[in-house]
């Protein structure tokens, strides 16, 4: 029987979790592969499901196809109550947060948390054009809150982590910057400007438009963990699916961070991806495919998650945005982003010697 660490690396696990999730109608064999998994090996599957933001959506896959008074039935069951439970109290708090952020004259946008819904991640994203200063002022004063320590990624970025009493999620707030080395400022804005409203059950929040969406995404997918979430996937075929994306809007804001390729590669590795699963996949426009530079085919699951190769592949991709901004004489944006090879290697080192780069990153 496989411990925990070799189950983590089974691939059949994500993909398990991406037939639930993208094509949960003709998921018959994994619900099958679920119903035989022994306890320990089921905990690893829902460790797994959880890390990559898709246990409700996995769950009510199954549930779907097994009998509810079914043991199997039962359990799947029971994880959406625990979930849900879980989901209602971290909305209820991120309502209470943003109402206090907007008040102080923080306009608050919040980004990629609400993208996954039903299901929702581990930690909750900010973003707010407002002074770091006030932002602080409203969460240890007025929340009661208690700020983590930062890394030397979380300063460059100029983002902050906050714990809040009876909130086990952590509140990452983005202040004024996004990119791995806060390269991003006018791209960034966007987020604020561009903000739509979402209703997620009794909840009211202002998230990124369609657009911005997509390029918080892309950014965090392929130029800062090198790995994809099988939320990422079905987040975005949704996102495609529903008609509301306006391409030529979302190039002219990447092309303003240099990060067009890295965009457009993200739809396409997404594309290629879902059509394994379902058969079909949104359609692509042609100027999207042009300047993908990869697709699906390079990606590889290794541990939880599907791995993006940083040689030659990622790195081409930092190489273009570098390329892009130097070009467009954004000057501190190409120094911020040339800090970004000594930042990786001391994260490797720290990785290294520690087991750990929690530090640096």
């Amino acid at each position: 029987m496989p411990n925990q660490s070799q189950a983590n690396d089974d691939p059949l696990v994500i993909h398990t979790l991406s037939q639930l999730t993208l094509n949960p109608e003709s998921a018959d064999w994994a619900v099958d592969y679920v119903n035989e998994l022994p306890d320990d090996e089921r905990q690893v599957f829902v460790s797994v499901a959880d890390s990559n933001h898709v246990v409700v959506r996995a769950s009510e896959a199954v549930v779907s196809k097994a009998d509810q008074d079914c043991e199997l039935g039962k359990w799947a069951g029971m994880l959406i109550l625990q979930q849900e439970q879980r989901i209602q109290n971290a909305l209820a708090f991120l309502q209470g947060i943003c109402q206090e952020l907007e008040e102080a004259c923080c306009p608050t946008t919040v980004m990629k948390s609400l993208d996954h819904w039903p299901d929702l991640g581990n930690d909750l994203d900010l973003f707010t054009t407002a002074d770091d200063s006030r932002v602080k002022e409203v969460m240890l004063g007025r929340m009661g809150a208690h700020m983590e320590p930062r890394s030397w990624g979380d300063r460059l970025a100029n983002k902050w982590n906050f714990c809040v009493p009876g909130l086990p999620e952590s509140i990452e707030v983005h202040v004024k910057r996004l990119g791995q080395t806060g390269e991003h400022t006018a791209m960034a804005r966007r987020l604020v400007t561009r903000r739509v409203p979402k209703t997620v059950g009794s909840f009211t929040f202002l998230i990124p438009a369609p657009e911005e969406r997509v390029i918080v995404t892309a950014l965090q997918r392929m130029y800062r963990h090198f790995y994809f979430r099988v939320c990422d996937i079905a987040d975005t075929v949704a996102l495609l699916e529903s008609g509301e994306l306006d391409f030529a809007e979302m190039r002219r804001a990447a092309d303003m961070g240099g990060i067009w390729e890295g965009v457009a590669t993200f739809l396409k590795i997404v594309c290629d991806y879902a059509r394994e699963y379902r058969g079909f996949a949104p359609a692509l426009p042609a100027g999207v495919l042009a300047a993908a530079r990869f697709g699906g085919d390079v990606i590889h699951v290794a541990g939880k998650f599907l791995r993006v190769p940083i040689l030659p592949h990622s790195a081409e991709l930092y190489t273009r945005q570098v390329a892009n901004v130097a070009l467009r004489g954004d000057v501190p944006a190409t120094c911020r982003l040339s800090l970004l090879p000594y930042l990786a290697s001391a994260a490797a080192v720290a990785y290294k010697v520690t087991g750990s780069d929690k530090g640096v990153w």
